[in-house]
């Protein structure tokens, strides 16, 4: 990439693990000029001044390194666990066949710790908590693959699966951002809800997005995070024109936002009383929220007079005050339309890092779930304002995963079948007995939260 590519920014600042060597790390710590290294794309004319951040992006900038060079064995090994884990679910359901990746009965690590894929059919339509139910069960399935997610959306829960998009990033040249549309009925939809699928286990690639704080300044719109404005089909040079031709003799290789938002005007047009549901966990909250920003950005009065909700699990901070002025003024007028859902001590809601993403906040109204699966709303993230020391931390998140685990045991008991937890993930929270933190970023426990939470808050 070249300079030239953020030219449709008035102002940016975007780290370059690929060029950073041992000369431009040693620059960054004895000068305030990162405008000069060849590790951090911005103005020439920038400085930092403070000897902190430029250390926190030092740090960073090593942290990034560290995860392209295991991305290729990371991703080896993952697919290598997912098709044994597969095949042995395969021998215990007595299907003796080797697995295939494409099959509608092969799952993904997510699908295999929680195995649930059926809705709460006691969750009525007038139910606060509808929406934001079937959102995150949405966002779960996401991480499934095309013929998975068929499968469940029209056998189990008997609506209408619309498409999948595997979407192309012109800055990656790679296919970073996936997604799938569905609508409630094939005639007469009330719902078309949009759902981005967010960072597997072991994709070390995806975790480096998650944690670069590089940014794009864009007019009208503000700071918005570089990574996930590339995945969601930012153009090089040019940014977010309103219309993009897909890429010629390639009709695989369509860009996120483009594609996914001719089909909800499509979906939309032919459904007059549909309602938008969009949503995503993690990194897929991240496209969620900027999916809605951009149509604004573009002036689709239309489709966002028809946003019923946009509901995200876990989501990363996307951008700056401006940004959040910006989301807040088109999608929580005249009442509050996205929702931030958070859980326990996840620790994606705290990336970007504050001390090397000064510019990054959090907006929407924040609704979190502590370990009993109870309610705050909160403008923030619990902690965010204040710190503690790491031997506290330590026995804290030590007492957190032995409370799940206890937790775990009694839900199955308790509340039945539904909320029983299979071997793999039980495992998973004895292991986080020594290894705090895992199993971190759980969609089940988001999942667990809405189902069991008495109702989804729509203002402060």
């Amino acid at each position: 990439m070249s300079k030239l590519d953020y030219c449709f920014s008035n102002d940016y600042m975007v780290l370059r693990p690929d060029r950073a060597g041992p000369v431009e790390l040693l620059h960054l710590l004895v000068s305030p000029k990162v405008g000069r290294n060849r590790a951090v794309d911005c103005f020439t004319s920038t400085e930092i001044r403070s000897f902190l951040r430029r250390l926190s992006i030092f740090l960073n900038l090593l942290l990034q390194i560290l995860l392209l060079s295991l991305a290729g064995p990371l991703a080896a090994l993952g697919a290598a666990v997912e098709l044994v884990l597969n095949l042995l679910d395969n021998v215990l359901h007595g299907r003796m066949e080797y697995p295939d990746t494409s099959s509608p009965t092969y799952r993904s690590l997510t699908g295999l710790i929680d195995r649930r894929v059926d809705l709460d059919r006691s969750i009525e339509p007038t139910d606060s908590r509808h929406d934001a139910a079937l959102c995150v069960m949405a966002s779960k399935l996401a991480y499934e693959n095309e013929a998975f997610i068929r499968n469940v959306v029209t056998s189990n829960w008997q609506m209408e699966f619309v498409r999948f998009y595997n979407c192309w990033n012109e800055f990656q040249n790679a296919y970073t951002a996936q997604a799938f549309v569905f609508r409630d009925k094939p005639v007469d939809a009330d719902l078309v809800v949009v759902a981005f699928r967010g960072t597997r286990p072991f994709d070390a690639a995806r975790w480096r997005a998650d944690l670069d704080p590089s940014w794009y300044k864009v007019p009208r719109l503000g700071r918005a995070h570089a990574a996930y404005t590339q995945a969601l089909g930012a153009q090089r040079n040019i940014g977010w024109p309103k219309w993009v031709e897909h890429i010629k003799c390639k009709p695989q290789k369509v860009y996120a936002y483009y594609a996914i938002r001719d089909t909800v005007k499509e979906l939309l047009e032919a459904n007059k009383k549909a309602r938008l549901l969009v949503t995503g966990h993690g990194s897929g909250g991240a496209l969620a929220v900027l999916f809605p920003a951009i149509l604004a950005y573009h002036k689709e009065k239309a489709v966002l007079d028809r946003l019923g909700g946009v509901y995200t699990f876990g989501q990363p901070r996307v951008g700056d005050a401006m940004l959040a002025m910006f989301v807040q003024r088109n999608l929580d007028r005249p009442k509050k339309r996205h929702f931030r859902i958070t859980y326990g001590d996840d620790p994606l809601p705290w990336l970007p890092s504050a001390s090397s993403a000064v510019h990054f906040i959090h907006f929407g109204l924040g609704l979190h779930f502590d370990k009993s699966y109870k309610l705050k709303v909160l403008p923030e993230l619990p902690g965010e304002a204040s710190s503690s020391s790491p031997p506290l931390d330590l026995v804290r998140s030590r007492i957190n995963s032995a409370w799940e685990l206890g937790r775990s045991v009694y839900l199955g008991y308790q509340r039945g079948a539904y909320f029983r937890e299979g071997w793999l993930l039980l495992l998973m929270r004895v292991v986080a007995l020594a290894l705090p933190g895992l199993p971190f970023h759980r969609v089940r426990d988001y999942a667990n939260a809405i189902l069991l939470g008495a109702y989804i808050p729509e203002d402060n």
